[in-house]
């Protein structure tokens, strides 16, 4: 369980596919004073919830590797990871843990693509468009999770949008401490709809296949 508030930016510095998964390692540095991470912990990475098999310590910070199974590969981006690039992570929430953002799961339900990007006064606007199948679970000023970080639905297909697009809108501190502002127009994302919204969903599919 996370919060989809981001603890800190990591970089991938290995992405091993075998088999029909992979490996992915990333070197992050955890603010002063939390702690080192643990074997076994779940660390979203992008949103993902991965758990660590390996963990080693150096100058540059501390190194998680994780296995990707190929449901991970599949619903994901990380099969076009690349070293170097930067990652959003969270480790899992603790009993007692303030819920500064949303209820995350770290399960991904799709992958996004950024098709605008506007600099405000306070801020940026960013507009995304998803996969139609996840539009019924996105409505206006609720919640979503992009890369893991937990962010407010501003617009749903709004007149000037093309349908399917949602568009979330970023503070500085946002931009300051995650990688959203990292990247072009078309860069993918990953994606977890509100997990109210998801059983509301099922449970009026279920009631329609009933009447």
């Amino acid at each position: 369980m996370f919060t989809g508030l981001v603890e800190a930016v990591g970089t991938i510095t290995a992405m091993t596919l075998q088999g029909g998964g992979a490996q992915l390692s990333v070197v992050v540095r955890w603010p002063e004073g939390d702690g080192a991470s643990r074997l076994g912990d779940s660390t979203a990475v992008n949103g993902a919830c991965l758990t660590a098999i390996r963990i080693s310590e150096s100058a540059a910070g501390e190194t998680l590797t994780f296995d990707l199974s190929h449901e991970t590969l599949a619903r994901t981006t990380f099969g076009a990871a690349v070293v170097g690039q930067p990652c959003n992570l969270e480790r899992a929430l603790r009993v007692g843990d303030r819920l500064g953002g949303h209820i995350v799961t770290g399960h991904v339900d799709g992958v996004a693509h950024l098709v605008a990007k506007r600099q405000q006064p306070a801020g940026w606007d960013l507009d995304y468009e998803l996969p139609s199948t996840l539009l019924p679970e996105v409505v206006e000023k609720g919640s979503i999770c992009l890369d893991g970080v937990s962010l407010t639905v501003n617009r749903v297909g709004a007149a000037h949008q093309p349908a399917g697009v949602v568009g979330v809108t970023i503070v500085p501190h946002t931009a300051a401490h995650t990688q959203l502002l990292h990247g072009d127009i078309g860069k993918a994302v990953h994606v977890e709809t509100d997990i109210f919204a998801k059983h509301v969903r099922r449970l009026m599919e279920f009631t329609r296949q009933s009447a």
